[in-house]
């Protein structure tokens, strides 16, 4: 007789997995990428290191369910962000604000998905996370385009550099300067309000100047 998984099986397997991802992301979200080892995430899931490979062909397997995850989460919030009725540079600012505010919130994950040195398997979705961001940019522009308020231009390659502008801006205050956890978050505890505020003003005004914003003030 052929073994048929019960419903009862394929739920706990599915549990499984997703306890597995979380807490996997909890760890990057704690050290990078580098602190997502296997034996660390099956002790914080309570299951034995060999039923991760149940569910995770390998490491790298697990690393990029994990940044596709993660990174799908973080479009959501941008997108959502974008997609309210007013003006296209309105609806820019919205997205550059919402993808920067996150990421300063959360700096250590921010930094893993943005430019932490990883397995070739996670790269390649991080390109295409870069890619995605491009497409919801470039939708900006162009509405942007049509009604007048940008000059004209190709727009699907200002919408790659609205996302080489947020990494690069991003990545020098996310980067984890200092040796263990603990010393990084209190140095970056050392950007004040005041500076964050200034640093969302400065590349929302870059990302403005990006597009051609007809008459932009400042």
């Amino acid at each position: 007789m052929v073994y048929r998984p019960t419903e009862h099986t394929q739920a706990k397997k599915a549990g499984t997995r997703a306890r597995i991802l979380k807490e996997a992301r909890l760890l990057v979200a704690q050290g990078g990428f580098g602190a997502a080892s296997v034996a660390p995430i099956a002790k914080l899931s309570g299951i034995a290191t060999g039923t991760i490979y149940r569910h995770f062909p390998s490491k790298a397997e697990l690393v990029a369910e994990v940044f596709r995850h993660a990174t799908e989460h973080e479009l959501q919030a941008v997108t959502t962000a974008a997609q309210v009725a007013g003006p296209a540079a309105d609806r820019i600012i919205r997205a550059v604000s919402t993808f920067a505010e996150r990421a300063l919130k959360a700096p250590r994950l921010a930094y893993a998905l943005l430019a932490e040195p990883v397995d070739p398997l996670v790269e390649k979705e991080r390109l295409n996370y870069r890619f995605a961001y491009a497409e919801a940019f470039e939708d900006l522009v162009n509405d942007g385009i049509s009604n007048g308020e940008f000059v004209e231009q190709d727009a699907s390659v200002t919408a790659a550099a609205l996302v080489g502008i947020l990494s690069e801006a991003l990545v020098g205050p996310l980067a984890p300067h200092a040796s263990t956890y603990e010393e990084q978050v209190s140095e970056r505890e050392s950007l004040s309000d005041d500076q964050q505020a200034g640093l969302l003003k400065s590349i929302t005004a870059l990302a403005l100047r990006a597009v051609g914003q007809k008459n932009a003030v400042g």
